[in-house]
């Protein structure tokens, strides 16, 4: 059962112990589509399967903003949807990214997902309009009261201008199906205070945050360089989670490199992702406009970044710890 909550105040409370609602290492995947710019259903399932049955990721986000939601149709969202939800459904946490800066939209979105065999949704705060807090609030709940779907709160206003603040999280926390929050705040002592006083699955969104968030009594993370370097990014979690905090931090560092320039703002995560991807030869496509494809400098400096990451993983697989004789 929830605990009450009480607008402004902060109660401390024991640790979590309950399994986290959407798995711990979730991949906001890309959306593969084909040279000419079609959806790519079938690289979809391809893409899937790695990351679940050979990247170790437990669930995936769809039609996030690294899917390229702003410029997929809701059909197109649909059909990659059940795609990936027939190829690996069972094995993994479906997410949804339904949010629009428009509340019927967001609700008719919401239960296409349901139909179509999503296992939670993803819902951003309304972009562009800036809403208040009370109109913030209201559109949340609405959304997840149009479907019996746990729902996951996106809270990232360096995109969408708008800031879940740390009243309304309370507030949302009472709600039934609003069971988590994918983190890209920044705001630190925002989320120490909503998850000392709700029951709220806090997700890493930023990848530099994985280890953080975690060691704060978070639940896991949404990341978006783990399409890449899926495996890297779950061995954070796993070795935190078996109590070698040392062997996480040396981890968390190894992927300094690949964060920086997956995420580090030269170009947006989805043409850096897509990059990589194309380099390893699974399925991506080119990006739909407004974005462009990285060039091939980029490409490069994002393929070095990709190997140090992965040559630094290996050397923390075989680092002795601190006082062991070599």
């Amino acid at each position: 059962m929830r605990r009450p909550h009480t607008p402004g105040m902060t109660t401390l409370t024991a640790p979590r112990t309950a399994a986290p609602p959407f798995g711990r290492t979730a991949a906001a995947m890309i959306t593969p589509f084909t040279a000419d710019g079609a959806l790519d259903p079938d690289g979809a399932q391809q893409l899937a399967t790695r990351l679940v049955d050979d990247g170790g990721c437990d669930a995936l986000v769809l039609s996030g903003t690294t899917g390229e939601s702003p410029t997929t149709s809701d059909t197109e969202k649909e059909t990659l949807l059940r795609a990936v939800a027939e190829a690996v459904g069972d094995r993994a946490r479906i997410i949804a990214g339904v949010g629009t800066s428009d509340t019927r939209h967001t609700v008719s979105l919401a239960r296409d997902a349901e139909r179509a065999g999503a296992h939670g949704l993803l819902v951003v705060t309304p972009y562009y309009s800036r809403p208040t807090q009370e109109a913030v609030g209201h559109h949340l709940r609405t959304v997840a009261d149009a479907t019996g779907l746990p729902v996951m709160l996106y809270d990232i206003p360096g995109r969408t201008g708008t800031a879940l603040s740390t009243r309304t999280l309370l507030r949302l926390a009472a709600h039934p199906r609003i069971v988590a929050v994918k983190d890209c705040g920044y705001d630190p002592l925002k989320t120490a205070k909503v998850l000392a006083a709700t029951d709220l699955a806090y997700y890493a969104g930023c990848d530099e945050q994985i280890l953080p968030l975690r060691a704060l009594g978070g639940a896991g993370c949404v990341s978006t360089v783990a399409n890449a370097a899926p495996r890297a990014v779950r061995a954070v979690l796993d070795t935190y989670d078996a109590g070698d905090t040392a062997a996480a931090a040396r981890r968390q560092l190894a992927l300094v490199p690949l964060i920086e320039a997956v995420t580090g703002g030269e170009a947006p995560g989805t043409v850096t992702t897509k990059a990589l991807l194309q380099h390893l030869g699974l399925p991506a496509g080119p990006v739909r406009g407004p974005l462009l494809a990285a060039d091939a400098e980029l490409t490069s400096r994002l393929v070095d970044a990709l190997r140090t990451t992965l040559d630094r993983t290996a050397d923390a697989d075989t680092a002795v710890p601190a006082g062991v004789p070599g």
